[in-house]
């Protein structure tokens, strides 16, 4: 069996946390989630606790994206 790589299998963790907390996500967000680096999946992990909604997560990463700039 292949071992996955760690940012990996946390990005792949997040996303199906997203999915169960949010429902279905879109493809174009799952995207933007798998470019974060290992330090903002940790983050998004934490912050996806107090999401309610889809546009909690679009929000979060536009606030990321912003301070990236």
């Amino acid at each position: 069996m292949r071992r996955k790589d760690p940012r990996q299998a946390q990005v792949s963790l997040i996303i199906r946390l997203l999915n169960r907390r949010l429902g279905e996500v879109e493809l174009s967000l799952i995207n933007r989630v798998q470019r974060l680096s290992i330090e903002q999946v940790e983050s998004l992990g934490e912050a996806l606790l107090d999401f309610s909604e889809v546009t909690d997560l679009v929000k979060w990463l536009d606030e990321l994206e912003q301070q990236e700039e």
